[in-house]
């Protein structure tokens, strides 16, 4: 298989994983334990971000870094990238959610294709550059 061919099945495998975790995590946190929707958000972003970036170095994109310098600017890159995705996601659930009224549950799950998306774009252009 080309590279860049077994590059995106691996992102998408590693991305329904990552959505696995994300959404698992916030139904778990937004539900049965009641935690507000934002909190809940948030936290289930760490959970799976830390997955996404684990997956993403070893699976995906092949990382070669090993000095911890390297990987230190590797996962603040990583992060960074994703933070982004996380404040779109956020304005997202606080527009459609709160402002609009819609269920919060659905709108998490629509976020979730915008945001595979942006995150293989951020991670290919900006932090597994030199790799892929």
């Amino acid at each position: 298989m080309k590279k860049l061919s077994k590059e995106l099945v691996m992102y998408i495998i590693m991305g329904i994983g990552t959505t696995v975790v994300s959404l698992l995590s916030y139904y778990i946190l937004a539900n049965p334990l009641h935690m507000n929707y934002q909190i809940a958000n948030i936290i289930s972003w760490i959970l799976a971000v830390s997955f996404a970036y684990i997956t993403n170095r070893k699976y995906v994109f092949e990382s070669k870094i090993n000095d911890s310098k390297g990987i230190l600017k590797e996962v603040i890159s990583f992060f960074s990238a994703r933070l982004s995705t996380l404040v779109i996601e956020m304005v997202s659930m606080f527009v459609f959610v709160s402002l609009i009224h819609f269920d919060a549950n659905i709108i998490k799950l629509l976020n979730q294709g915008i945001v595979l998306v942006l995150n293989y774009v951020f991670s290919k252009l900006f932090v597994f550059k030199s790799e892929s």
